[in-house]
């Protein structure tokens, strides 16, 4: 995750295209796409992003109120994208409840669709960070954008050209045994 843009370079609209058309090919339960993205790319705009989602405590805590990039992507998630879809014919349920969904998809497919979207930024030569809005800072933003209602923000994306030294963080990673298991998580076979 890169948090230090070249502010100097905007992110051209085309490569701003081809990033979020690449989000919208992530998967989604019953291809419900229950997603939109808010696109920022002016300063005004950013600015107002870092005013609406820094809480008043301890703003120097969180990225929201350091963010200087060019374009910050907001991806929304819409859970009643997902509630209506299920409650189609051929899905075999009769209601709009949530009760019997093991994980909430809207949120899940939506953070589908922001991973292609970092992933595609790296394609492109461009360095992103995926970041939270603070939860009570949410209908700040909201009002700030005119979200509409059904729409929540699951976290922001900060795209730009990296203004940071290369780093090798292999050894910060964990090891490969410590995270992954075959057949079994624990015990004897």
């Amino acid at each position: 995750m890169v948090r230090s843009y070249d502010e100097s370079r905007p992110v051209p609209p085309d490569v701003i295209d081809r990033l979020v058309q690449t989000g919208l090919r992530a998967p989604s339960a019953g291809f419900s796409q229950g997603w939109g993205f808010l696109i920022l790319d002016t300063p005004e705009d950013i600015a107002r992003f870092r005013q609406a989602a820094t809480p008043e405590t301890e703003p120097e805590n969180w990225f929201a109120a350091q963010v200087r990039a060019p374009l910050i992507i907001v991806p929304h998630s819409n859970k009643d994208a997902y509630l209506n879809r299920y409650a189609e014919p051929d899905k075999g349920f009769a209601d709009r409840s949530d009760a019997w969904w093991p994980s909430p998809y809207w949120d899940i497919d939506t953070g589908f669709a922001a991973m292609l979207i970092l992933l595609a930024a790296v394609d492109e030569g461009l360095g992103a960070c995926f970041f939270g809005i603070p939860i009570e800072r949410i209908d700040v933003y909201k009002q700030a954008f005119g979200v509409p209602p059904e729409l929540h923000p699951i976290g922001a994306i900060s795209v730009g050209y990296s203004d940071e030294p290369p780093r090798d963080l292999s050894s910060r990673r964990r090891p490969t045994e410590d995270v992954v298991r075959r057949r079994r998580w624990t015990g004897a076979d």
